[in-house]
């Protein structure tokens, strides 16, 4: 990169229509009706994000936590503020998302590196070390439909070890596999974060305290609180 990867966000907020129907759904989309009210997913998050951070986003359920990380990965624009990132950005978010179910494992390795930004010559120097860190043996080859849950989770975090990533968006999904993968892909997101960035949230508070410096707490879509990991947690 020509410049060092960073994540920034100023006064970032999300907010969806509410409908008390689906005619009146309908109606908004066709004829500009309007909707009963609105939902603020996210509001008012401010964040400045440098090479060396792994930042834990923690909070209940419903709280904002993955709109946040969709927000940052580019998947979803913000109704307000702005979101500026610079860097290859690979996102962890929900359980085999962009993995095509009929295609093998080893064709979403494929399709899931090149989408990335990798050639055809890279993939396949590379592929055999995503096999490996993967991990799931001749089921490589069959479609994904067939995988467990953690499965997907170790051939999708595998492809993201692998894509030269300069900023890591991990939602949840390390807390699928057994107990090595868990170990095995913390160890990784521990020197991924010495000159790159991590955004990690994950109700194992114990998980965050031990990989993540600096955390987040958010409630109805609001950061409020933010500091030293520990001090957020406890």
């Amino acid at each position: 990169m020509s410049c060092e990867p960073f994540v920034r966000a100023k006064g970032l907020g999300k907010k969806y229509p509410l409908y008390k129907s689906a005619a009146q759904r309908v109606g908004d989309l066709m004829f500009d009706w309007g909707s009963a009210g609105e939902h603020w997913a996210v509001r008012d998050i401010d964040l400045d994000l440098r090479p060396g951070t792994c930042l834990g986003i923690v909070g209940q359920n419903g709280a904002g936590k993955s709109t946040l990380l969709e927000l940052i990965s580019g998947i979803l624009h913000p109704s307000e503020g702005v979101i500026e990132t610079s860097g290859r950005i690979a996102a962890l978010l929900q359980l085999g998302a962009g993995f095509s179910p009929d295609f093998t494992g080893r064709e979403n390795v494929l399709l899931g590196a090149s989408l990335f930004g990798l050639s055809d010559s890279e993939i396949r120097q590379r592929f055999a070390s995503i096999e490996a860190l993967a991990g799931i043996g001749s089921y490589i080859d069959r479609p994904v439909r067939e995988y467990s849950s953690g499965m997907f989770a170790r051939l999708a975090f595998s492809v993201c070890a692998h894509v030269d990533a300069d900023i890591l968006v991990v939602d949840e999904i390390l807390g699928i596999g057994d107990v090595a993968f868990q170990q095995k892909s913390m160890r990784f997101l521990r020197r991924f974060r010495r000159a790159g960035i991590v955004l990690f949230v994950s109700h194992d508070e114990h998980a965050v305290a031990a990989l993540c410096d600096s955390a987040v707490w958010i409630d109805d879509g609001r950061i409020v609180a933010r500091g030293d990991t520990k001090d957020v947690l406890y």
